[in-house]
């Protein structure tokens, strides 16, 4: 995802599959985005993603970069 410069920004255990051989696979890129932004710097404004899954700053409906909030979600998920 990430080498892909593409965010997800809705990571949740419902969007995380396996297969037989149990590789870990990323599903529903409906609201993922590229790494730049529509700015073109890599900030994201957008209130997107589950909330339960959600980083501070986008609950607070502040500024973020969204390879951040993936690794927060991430965390939440691995708690």
């Amino acid at each position: 995802m990430h080498a892909n410069q593409v965010m997800h920004r809705d990571l949740k255990p419902e969007n995380i599959l396996l297969n037989s051989r149990y590789d870990l696979k990323i599903a529903d890129f409906g609201l993922s985005a590229r790494k730049e932004g529509k700015s073109g710097f890599g900030i994201h404004y957008s209130q997107v993603g589950t909330r339960q899954y959600q980083a501070p700053e986008v609950l607070e409906k502040r500024s973020y970069r969204g390879e951040s909030v993936d690794v927060f979600s991430m965390g939440v998920i691995l708690f």
